[in-house]
């Protein structure tokens, strides 16, 4: 059985039927598939074992799948898959911006969730495989940590990005002060292992610059390009030596 099939998903949904549906359904299709009503019961299974992607339902009573996930995000780079019962872009925006991998809205196709499950999770592998065997890109006085998905700021702080978040990173220091369109970054970023929503680029590039940036509201390091697209204006020399 391959690593993929052995992943094991957390499916964080109010909805018993939902849970049932996708515990099985998952478990049938070679998951290891935990599931859990609400945050409580997240924080739970997350303390017992390794999780490598969690479902996420917005809409749920007390702490919603919007604040889980932000308070994911703020620990970790958990991939992320939310769903909602709302048709409201502006709520998959919000989703995308607060980190989210991926997003659906219900109802859904069980197979196309199972097949977004399987993209995220190799966009995920692929990232970490991707990234072993290079060294460390310093600009700006910032550092990025290739094998260890890192981002220090010029004083040394950690600074935590979704794997998202990295990935995009990652691919403007590679190529740094070249005009970079959209699908370009797709392709280096994610490997074309795109989902419904390519335009989820501008809302990394926007989480991102509130990292990175002095003035998000007047970037200086990742700035648009009117013809589409975007360029990482630094100069970035790349570093082997260890931290």
């Amino acid at each position: 059985m391959s690593a993929e099939r052995q992943a094991h998903v957390l499916v964080v949904d109010d909805d018993r039927e939902v849970r049932t549906l996708l515990g099985k359904f998952l478990a049938q299709h070679g998951f290891r598939a935990s599931v859990a009503a609400d945050g409580r019961q997240m924080d739970k299974a997350l303390a017992a074992g390794r999780v490598d992607l969690m479902v996420l339902d917005v809409m749920m009573p007390g702490e919603d799948g919007l604040s889980i996930c932000r308070r994911i995000r703020r620990d970790g780079a958990l991939p992320i898959l939310m769903l909602t019962a709302s048709a409201e872009e502006t709520d998959r925006i919000v989703g995308l911006e607060l980190g989210a991998d991926d997003y659906m809205a219900k109802p859904f196709n069980p197979r196309e969730l199972v097949a977004r499950i399987r993209a995220v999770l190799r966009r995920s592998q692929a990232a970490e495989t991707k990234t072993a065997g290079r060294g460390r890109f310093a600009f700006e006085g910032w550092t990025l940590d290739a094998p260890k998905r890192e981002l220090h700021r010029p004083d040394g702080v950690l600074v935590e990005l979704s794997g998202g978040e990295f990935d995009l990173l990652l691919a403007f220091v590679e190529h740094p002060q070249r005009v970079l369109t959209r699908d370009m970054l797709l392709d280096l970023a994610r490997g074309r292992v795109a989902s419904a929503f390519d335009r989820s680029i501008d809302v990394q590039v926007s989480r991102l610059r509130r990292k990175i940036e002095a003035d998000p509201a007047d970037p200086k390091l990742i700035k648009t390009v009117r013809t589409g697209g975007y360029i990482f204006t630094p100069k970035v020399a790349a570093r082997e030596d260890a931290p």
